[in-house]
């Protein structure tokens, strides 16, 4: 189905939900070049309402590699986890669960992207793990990260939800979740892509510095401070959106179809 066939659904599409499902529908099928991605499980959202309640997400038992723009789900967070707008199948409980909540409780969380990134997932199963600032990468986002210590199951229900929403504090722009994963929390899909991507390098240089058995040389407090309001500074804005713009250009070449 194309982005026409959609808008000749019982209401336009306007351009910021367009553009939405174009960016997001992008995410997905990026998140697989990285192997970022858990088959048709995990989940991303974008929101497009200035209040953040409605929100794009990915259909339950869609595959990411085969993610199109009009397979993205419409949903209300005010509401229960039926489709309000044009997309094609169901939304998955626990995605609802957690989105949700996120943004119902967070305006400026307009793209939440959750995944067990092979590197972050095993930081995150680590008995009090903490992303160390080891090297440049990981500077940026210090002082960025919350951490949920409490692994409760599946979030099946709206107090699981409303308890994991809870933990990402506005300040903050990553949820290391404890035995389960991550959520990367930005002000668009290509600062989250963005976010996403340096994160995991980052847990892979210190998965792997662990590995070899020797002490970690972690930077003081005042260096990884100073690295990071130069990452913010220099780099959070126009670089993100240069690389998710390259990443683009790759899909518009190899998958256009994301577009559809």
């Amino acid at each position: 189905m194309s982005l026409k066939a959609v808008e000749t659904g019982a209401k336009p599409m306007d351009e910021v939900e367009r553009q939405g499902r174009i960016d997001l529908a992008a995410m997905f099928r990026i998140a697989v070049r990285y192997n970022w991605h858990e088959g048709i499980a995990n989940h991303f959202s974008l929101a497009i309402s200035d209040d953040g309640k409605r929100f794009l997400m990915n259909p339950q038992g869609r595959h990411w590699s085969r993610i199109r723009a009009s397979n993205l789900l419409v949903l209300d967070a005010d509401g229960a986890a039926d489709v309000i707008g044009q997309g094609a199948g169901k939304a998955d409980p626990t995605a609802w669960h957690i989105h949700s909540k996120i943004h119902a409780g967070n305006p400026k969380a307009r793209c939440v992207l959750h995944t067990h990134m092979f590197y972050a997932t095993t930081l995150a199963c680590l008995k009090d793990y903490r992303l160390q600032m080891i090297d440049q990468n990981a500077t940026r986002f210090y002082n960025r990260i919350a951490y949920d210590e409490n692994f409760n199951g599946m979030a099946l229900d709206d107090g699981e939800g409303r308890r994991i929403g809870g933990t990402v504090e506005k300040d903050k722009s990553v949820l290391f979740m404890a035995n389960h994963g991550v959520a990367v929390v930005a002000g668009n899909v290509a600062q989250a892509f963005d976010e996403n991507y340096y994160l995991e390098r980052a847990c892979k240089v210190q998965v792997l510095a662990l590995s070899t058995g020797q002490p970690l040389h972690v930077l003081s407090d005042e260096v990884a401070a100073k690295t990071c309001e130069q990452w913010q500074r220099e780099f959070s804005t126009d670089a993100a959106q240069d690389h998710f713009n390259e990443m683009k250009a790759i899909l518009d070449r190899h998958e256009p179809d994301y577009k559809d």
